[in-house]
């Protein structure tokens, strides 16, 4: 049986065999993988809180980037670890960070479905437009995804949300919406002001995108 390298072990979130290896070597807390990524990047991804307090009680950085400029607090985002996104946001305030592709924890937990880190992150200062490389905002993953809920959270700050930003394509977070056949979100997102003749590069507007059935449901919002 191959014993597991202490990176892999806190993955697994293996509490104790990473409490024996870190005993053995205290400096493991600071040291990096191939990928650098520390014992904290890969405890956040196993989901153990446990494990995540005790490397910080030891000292460990709460919000390291690894070689992709991913911190811990974007990956508990990602995964949907809640308990773990409230333990970091507790100890830090680097909220908007994004990754080497723009990536912020906001609009990995928009993308995914993950109504209360979204609160959670909202609630600590996340910047609701905040847009990846592409222009995508969390607006743009919700309503492309098909998360209601999420969609129906971030409409709640109305007085910060730019509903009708564009991605480099032009498009709107209504034009991906029509384009998934998201109607509910469609339908919404026109009653709170998106505009539906809103063109994207290549000339389109929403309703471009729209099946039959979607398109008479917008129609009525056309001026």
């Amino acid at each position: 049986m191959v014993t597991p390298t202490v990176f892999e072990a806190a993955h697994k979130g293996d509490l104790e065999f990473v409490m024996s290896k870190v005993d053995e070597n205290p400096e493991l807390i600071q040291q990096t993988d191939s990928t650098k990524r520390m014992l904290i990047h890969w405890a956040v991804l196993s989901g153990n809180l446990k494990l995540v307090t005790y490397l910080i009680e030891l000292k460990s950085p709460i919000n390291p980037v690894d070689d992709t400029n991913t911190n811990p607090l974007i990956l508990a985002s990602s995964a949907g670890h809640t308990e773990i996104v409230k333990f970091i946001l507790e100890r830090c305030d680097d909220v908007n960070h994004k990754n080497a592709q723009g990536h912020s924890s906001l609009q990995y937990a928009a993308s995914k479905g993950w109504l209360e880190i979204c609160q959670l992150l909202l609630d600590k200062g996340a910047d609701i437009n905040i847009a990846d490389e592409r222009g995508s905002t969390p607006l743009h993953r919700a309503a492309s995804k098909g998360n209601l809920a999420i969609v129906k959270l971030l409409l709640e700050h109305k007085d910060q949300l730019r509903i009708n930003n564009k991605d480099i394509y032009g498009n709107t977070a209504l034009h991906l919406a029509c384009e998934e056949d998201r109607q509910d979100i469609a339908v919404l997102l026109a009653e709170n002001g998106a505009d539906i003749e809103s063109k994207n590069r290549d000339n389109q507007t929403c309703l471009d995108f729209c099946t039959l059935k979607l398109f008479k449901l917008l129609k009525k919002f056309v001026s």
